[in-house]
């Protein structure tokens, strides 16, 4: 029978549960256990693929094309785990359920609520997680939200009722708090995690390990004890996070203090002692890079470090995997559309990447970044909307396409170099209806992508509508553009890498390269960009 972590958080949000529960992730799966990994989520969108990055962060993409908390993506680089749909739960998508059985009469009359109803969902869908792999040893399930808060209560209330339902021996509580550092008294203070864990129990939730964020800090013998005295907990069981970098070091911290070590005893597992060497390998070469390479991301939202998390995290594995330290620099394109000069602004860095993103804000500052990165021979890498624009500012200052543009942009406009896929059209609803989840792409050999793979094969997440359009592709060619990647559809090709001759490394995808990446398993599109930019610098 599979056993139960739940990850729960207290006195503010952001506290570190997804990190936590990445790590102990990467643990248990060293020595040997089948893990599976979860996020309850508390709001009430559906999924978080209509929201705004700067509110929510990125939206992760599983294979299967689920759009997903980006906590995701932390599990996904921490762990050997292939997430899914299933992986994934907000409390939009309960309800919803919920209202579609009660609309098709499932609940035979009975008054629909709270409790049984949302709660009974609740659990199924975390039962849901392992009921096709037998093989699942521990599940792993993070509880978003900060214990207290109103949205979150419906979760606690069915993991509650969850462990009666399983048995206590099957379930672990970890609940990761802040304990304060105030400058004035000179010391940490427990007393906001002693409060949190009283929320927790008043609501029958009794924490096995408590984990306390502590800044800088770390916890004295007397805090662990305090802390253990008045929550009733373990004092083995009270665990220092202070803040470490890089975030990968993390696991190895929770090793020194036993985390693995207390989570297989409290739900009676045994295993053997883990391997963490080449883990181990990387953070220490992380941690001793010491050349380094300027590289500008231009995007536009630039003002919210978890809009791009995952592209900020494959720059870091493809630096190590280069042997230097990228130096990120995010760069908004609306001041190329404001009089910045893209020369001024972009010559100090050694490669160029345009980001993803959706609408018009900031796009022709995004063309502009591009030209100046195709005419000065920097490298140059183009992410889903950086591909597109990258085709677009070729058609129009290497293909005598003065107005081509994408019909996103302008529906109206006279050459749509991009165009909406066939499949999308006539749909009006927003939420998870893009093309969306890995797809096959076929290489061509001597090709950047083709090199940087080493493959004809890949299959890579998507995340768009638009695509280019087929009917300027002679065209193009003849202006330079190299289609190096393609995936067969129906009676067309789907343009899916794009490079530009005669250039030292210009390639561009309509895919999202950054959400394969993995410390261990560096991307190779990130790699080979950061190659070609340090031998440029």
């Amino acid at each position: 029978m599979t056993k139960y972590v739940f990850v729960t958080g207290g006195v503010v949000s952001s506290v570190g549960k997804g990190i936590l529960a990445a790590s102990l992730g990467r643990l248990l799966e060293s020595r040997g256990i089948r893990i599976a990994m979860m996020k309850l989520d508390p709001y009430i969108n559906v999924d978080p693929g209509t929201m705004n990055p700067f509110e929510h962060g990125e939206v992760f993409v599983t294979d299967d094309g689920a759009e997903t908390d980006l906590d995701l993506g932390h599990y996904e680089r921490f762990t050997n785990t292939n997430l899914s749909q299933k992986s994934n739960v907000t409390t939009g998508g309960i309800y919803n359920a919920v209202i579609q059985k009660e609309r098709r009469g499932e609940y035979l009359g009975k008054t629909v609520q709270v409790i049984p109803h949302i709660t009974d969902e609740i659990k199924s869908r975390i039962r849901m997680l392992t009921a096709e792999d037998e093989d699942i040893q521990v599940a792993i399930i993070e509880i978003g939200g900060t214990v207290g808060d109103i949205e979150s209560l419906p979760f606690l209330e069915a993991l509650r009722q969850f462990r009666l339902d399983v048995g206590p021996p099957q379930c672990c509580f970890v609940h990761v708090t802040l304990v304060p550092y105030i400058e004035a008294a000179g010391e940490l203070k427990t007393k906001p995690t002693q409060h949190s864990v009283r929320a927790l129990r008043d609501i029958g939730i009794q924490p096995n390990v408590i984990v306390c964020r502590t800044g800088p800090h770390r916890l004295a013998p007397e805090q662990r004890r305090k802390i253990a005295l008045f929550c009733d907990v373990m004092d083995e069981a009270i665990i220092s996070a202070e803040d470490i970098s890089p975030i990968y070091a993390i696991p190895l911290n929770m090793k020194r203090q036993g985390l693995d070590d207390i989570v297989l005893r409290l739900l009676n597992l045994e295993a053997p002692e883990g391997d963490l060497s080449e883990w181990e390998s990387m953070v220490q070469r992380m941690g001793a890079l010491e050349k380094r390479v300027k590289i500008a991301a231009v995007g536009k939202y630039v003002e919210h470090d978890d809009a791009y998390k995952s592209i900020n995290e494959a720059f870091t594995h493809a630096g190590v995997a280069n042997g230097c330290k990228v130096d990120l620099t995010w760069v908004d394109s609306e001041q190329f559309e404001n009089g910045a000069e893209p020369a001024e602004v972009l010559r100090e860095y050694a490669g160029i990447l345009v980001g993803p993103g959706f609408g018009t804000r900031g796009v022709e500052g995004k063309i502009r970044a591009v030209r100046y990165a195709r005419e000065a021979g920097v490298p140059f890498l183009g992410i889903c909307l950086g591909m597109q624009v990258a085709c677009i500012e070729l058609a129009r200052n290497r293909a005598a396409l003065a107005n081509a543009n994408s019909t996103e942009f302008d529906p109206e406009c006279a050459d749509p170099i991009i165009s909406l896929l066939s499949e999308q059209r006539g749909i009006k609803d927003m939420g998870g209806t893009m093309r969306l989840g890995a797809y096959r792409c076929e290489l061509k050999e001597g090709t950047k992508a083709g090199t940087a793979y080493g493959k004809t094969v890949i299959h890579e997440r998507h995340r768009h509508r638009y695509e280019f359009n087929n009917r300027y592709l002679e065209q193009m060619v003849n202006a330079g553009l190299v289609v190096s990647g393609t995936h067969p559809k129906g009676d067309h090709e789907l343009v899916e890498i794009m490079e530009v001759k005669d250039h030292p490394w210009f390639c561009a995808s309509q895919f999202h390269p950054e959400f394969k990446s993995t410390p261990l398993k560096p991307q190779p599109l990130f790699r080979d960009f950061v190659k070609a930019a340090l031998a440029q610098g």
